[in-house]
């Protein structure tokens, strides 16, 4: 099969280099690029591909990368498929790597998903830039050069060559980024220090250094990708547990002094309280229905989440985020649901693309599930202005916190109650019905009540009390049966 232009392109700006970035966003065909790259030079004899291991070895049969680089012809030299959480977890591995390289003369590294080298501190990014010494031909690929922050980008570039920065992550940081540092003390012997990120400067300068060794590339597909969203109440008992934990947190004093942690550890355990409701199988059994379950990954953040989707939806594909969400071309699959909702922008544009990338001959539909909890509404806001959970808490003070995590009265588009159904987004502004006994009557939302959402329905001068739970209609013992519907 013929290059694509962009993968020409890419190979075209890097030939000249002994090291190079393709910057190349997920599905527009970088592995093809890298093997052609590797094939083009001569006399190479080794071959090191380093990628986050769930790519050399996926679950459950899925095609890895050593099945995509066989489908483009292979590379002309040995190759060593190495996890990069081997290279920190396993002496063994890291050593037996080393000599390998040091016994060839000529070999060439290739580190996919290189955001796994990010953090400059880390053993496995200490590792790598030792390797990187003794090489000479060394490529990375990522479709998102950063997840986080500029810094991001100085150990890339370091594993590359010192010698295109030619600064070290101190000065690095001191003449592209603006920091603020915050310092709380707590008594006499305690303190509390966060750094943080205000800014950025000087990026045409840093461009300058960078521009010869990167090429970058967006994806352009003929198909269509198609988002729509599925909405749920989540259950009486998780939005107590819910409200509990929000005002444990937020009663915390180090979550007030901007501790990032503390804030992390409360979204985690505020979301995972409600991340099996049933509400969200049913909307998923209602929806394969209408779409292929076989074609459909079902993207998970919680074990037990994934392990109820697995149970409950065989034929469905069901990932983690984490261990799935980047390098794995799924392109046989072209539904995507979230079942559980991130604040990772990277991970979730990369999730994106397993489906939707260069070979995709269908349409894309993407699903996310939305519940009736302020957390949820507040993680979309953050995807879709592509910031994180810490860029989010930083600018936050304890009552916006508090006001941004509240329970929403009744999200759903409609409930149906004796085969009916009702708009309740109306029903904010009324809803005319008429009961069984022929009588006119109004429905309207009614706010009461901290686990439950009740609905008042006006038959007459009669008020009638209605509440929801699970998207099921419940009398109050004072209602009387005259409200069933035609």
């Amino acid at each position: 099969m013929n290059l694509l232009p962009n993968q020409q392109s890419a190979i075209t700006h890097l030939s000249d280099w002994r090291v190079g970035a393709l910057f190349m966003e997920p599905g527009t065909g970088k592995t093809r690029v890298a093997i052609e790259l590797a094939n083009s030079i001569q006399d190479i004899d080794l071959i090191v591909w380093i990628a986050p291991l769930r790519t050399i070895r996926p679950k459950d049969g899925l095609p890895s990368v050593i099945d995509e680089v066989s489908k483009w012809g292979g590379f002309q030299a040995p190759v060593e498929y190495i996890g990069v959480e081997s290279i920190s977890q396993s002496d063994r591995i890291y050593l037996d790597v080393r000599s390998r390289i040091e016994h060839s003369l000529k070999p060439f590294i290739i580190v996919d998903e290189s955001l796994k080298i990010k953090n400059a501190n880390a053993k496995r990014t200490k590792r790598l830039l030792d390797l990187s010494k003794m090489v000479e031909y060394k490529l990375i690929l990522n479709g998102t050069p950063l997840s986080k922050n500029l810094l991001d980008l100085w150990p890339q570039m370091e594993f590359l060559s010192p010698r295109i920065l030619n600064m070290d992550i101190t000065e690095f940081k001191n003449t592209f980024c603006e920091y603020t540092t915050i310092t709380k003390r707590f008594g006499s012997y305690k303190e509390y220090t966060k750094e943080f990120i205000t800014g950025y400067e000087n990026i045409d300068y840093l461009y300058s250094l960078i521009r010869h060794y990167v090429f970058e590339c967006d994806l352009n597909l003929s198909i269509r990708q198609n988002y729509s969203e599925l909405r749920y109440n989540i259950d009486a008992d998780s939005l107590s547990e819910y409200r509990r934990l929000k005002d444990k947190y937020l009663n915390d004093e180090m979550l007030l002094w901007k501790n990032n942690n503390i804030f992390l550890e409360m979204t985690q355990k505020m979301q995972h309280v409600y991340c099996c409701t049933e509400e969200k199988f049913k909307l998923l059994e209602g929806l394969f229905k209408e779409i292929d379950e076989s074609r459909t990954i079902i993207y998970c953040k919680y074990i037990s989440s994934r392990e109820a989707c697995e149970k409950r939806f065989a034929k469905a594909t069901v990932l983690s985020y984490q261990k799935e969400a980047q390098g794995l071309n799924l392109q046989h699959l072209n539904n995507t649901i979230y079942f559980d909702k991130i604040w990772d922008y990277a991970l979730r544009k990369h999730s994106t693309a397993r489906t939707a990338r260069t070979g995709q001959e269908y349409d894309c539909r993407y699903w996310d599930l939305t519940g009736n909890v302020g957390l949820e509404t507040l993680i979309d806001k953050n995807i879709d202005k592509k910031i994180g959970m810490v860029e989010y808490f930083k600018g936050k003070t304890k009552e916006d916190i508090s006001s941004d995590l509240d329970i929403i009265p009744i999200l759903a588009e409609n409930y149906t109650y004796m085969n009916k159904k009702f708009d309740l987004e109306k029903a904010k502004t009324g809803i005319d019905v008429v009961t069984k006994s022929g009588k006119q009557a109004k429905i309207l939302l009614f706010d009461r009540d901290n686990s439950t959402f009740p609905l008042v329905v006006i038959i007459g001068n009669k008020n009638v009390y209605y509440y929801t739970i699970d998207g099921k209609f419940y009398k109050d013992k004072d209602s009387d049966n005259d409200l069933i519907m035609k």
